[in-house]
């Protein structure tokens, strides 16, 4: 998954001070309990992993073109 990959070694804690999203809302996302998180809850992430939400989006699409392949 692209957040878990982005993160790196860093932490939850660490993501979650820098980008405002609560270390429970990031946990809930990469475990998939959180499917479609709220757009501005993507862009403080992104912002925080040094992500462009056009990366964001072109991962998207190629998970979603290798589940209906």
């Amino acid at each position: 998954m692209l957040l878990r990959e982005a993160r790196g070694s860093r932490s939850m804690a660490e993501i979650a001070a820098v980008s405002g999203v609560p270390a429970e809302t990031l946990r809930k996302i990469e475990t998939g309990r959180i499917a479609t998180p709220a757009f501005f809850t993507v862009a403080a992430l992104a912002a925080a992993l040094g992500l462009s939400l056009e990366e964001i989006v072109l991962a998207c699409s190629e998970s979603a073109e290798a589940l209906s392949a």
